[in-house]
């Protein structure tokens, strides 16, 4: 029990060093008091001017061949490690238990780190009729275990087959941050290549499960990723359904950081390179304004054919304003922007503990199934 308990205080303590860096979560109350995203927009953009430094040390997409993507594998064969340079992937090791809350699923990721969820990765699974695999992809500084030890049993128990794996691990050396420090951290490597991860692990599912299309479930930086995926990695061909949660579609303001950091870093002081220290190569790059935001959304939000859901809670303290995560749908293309309060006050839950949320699981299995419903349940901060 002690051992427990004190876990449960370091998942705390780590995202309370989180919310120091500048991505991570406090208690700051709903998000919704947040400038908005225009007006960030806006200070960002005043005064630019050509930088008279070395080009600030943001990642870029990568250009690289030898980085770009993971070579392709058998179907459950492991991952394969890219040089030093770039981040890795991994396959999970072994089956954790089913948690309720974070905290306790983080304390046993500190411990097992490569650990699957439960329900997660049979490769001889085989979809039922009217359905698809499910990828899901997780968030910044999290694990496929500590964030999906409440969605993939649930989803598992429905029927469909759910698959997932680590993504985005990068050392401190090569810009993953102080965080990545800690066992079972990953998506601190450069997004975009991260998306040629997840391209490899979704031709992977596809070729095991023998289905034409895959759904994907995103938490966090989950979103912006599956959306790379889609739009640069050829993944809008391979995906019918996207649901997010607390996605930083739009960046985020790190609570006022980043648009003061982007401010500084166009008058040419590198600012935002130093916050690599703390924060990693990805969290710089969910800033409102960066250039992998400004390219992942430019020429709208949406591809044809997709069906989004989207969903925030209205105490996000990470991807901030809270509203910033919505999609505006293009041609061809659906898009569901649901506030996980509406209509069930009770549930409290903020960016961390929303994939705990027994509402939150409800809305994934009515956005995979419309007829499951959803459903109301009180639900609390980090540790519900």
């Amino acid at each position: 029990m002690k051992t427990t308990r004190g876990l449960q205080r370091l998942a705390i303590g780590c995202v309370s060093i989180a919310a120091v860096a500048g991505l991570g979560a406090g208690f700051a109350g709903p998000a919704t008091a947040a400038p908005s995203v225009q007006q960030l927009t806006d200070t960002i953009k005043q005064g630019v001017k050509a930088p008279t430094k070395a080009a600030p040390r943001t990642a870029q997409p990568n250009t690289n061949t030898n980085n770009r993507s993971i070579a392709p594998q058998a179907v459950s064969g492991p991952f394969t490690v890219p040089d030093g340079t770039a981040s890795t992937a991994s396959d999970t090791s072994g089956v954790g238990p089913q948690q309720t809350n974070f905290g306790n699923a983080f304390g046993y990721a500190i411990l097992n780190p490569n650990a699957a969820p439960p329900g997660a990765n049979d490769f001889g699974c085989k979809p039922k009729s009217g359905q698809r695999p499910v990828v899901l992809l997780h968030g910044t500084w999290e694990n496929a275990y500590d964030n999906f030890a409440r969605i993939s049993p649930d989803l598992k128990a429905a029927g469909y087959c759910t698959f997932t794996f680590n993504y985005g691990k990068l050392n401190i050396t090569n810009g993953g941050g102080v965080i990545s420090l800690i066992p079972g951290t990953n998506g601190t490597g450069d997004i975009p290549t991260s998306a040629g991860q997840v391209a490899t692990f979704v031709n992977r599912v596809l070729a095991a499960t023998g289905a034409s299309k895959v759904d994907i479930v995103g938490h966090s930086q989950g979103g912006p990723l599956a959306r790379q995926y889609l739009k640069f990695n050829g993944g809008a061909a391979k995906v019918q359904k996207l649901i997010t949660m607390g996605g930083t579609n739009h960046g985020t303001t790190l609570l006022g950081i980043g648009s003061l950091g982007r401010s500084i870093n166009n008058l040419g002081i590198d600012v935002l390179g130093f916050a690599q220290l703390p924060v990693g190569v990805s969290g710089i790059q969910q800033v409102v304004g960066s250039d992998f935001i400004n390219k992942l959304n430019a020429g709208g939000d949406t591809l044809p054919g997709i069906d989004y859901t989207v969903v925030r809670t209205k105490y996000d303290e990470v991807t901030t304003p809270s509203e910033s995560t919505f999609l505006t749908a293009g041609p061809g293309a659906t898009v569901k922007n649901i506030t996980l309060q509406d209509g069930c006050p009770i549930d409290l839950s903020d960016h961390i503990s929303m994939s705990y949320s027994t509402r939150m699981v409800s809305i994934i299995k009515n956005a995979l199934n419309p007829a499951s419903p959803v459903v109301c349940a009180p639900s609390g901060p980090l540790v519900n």
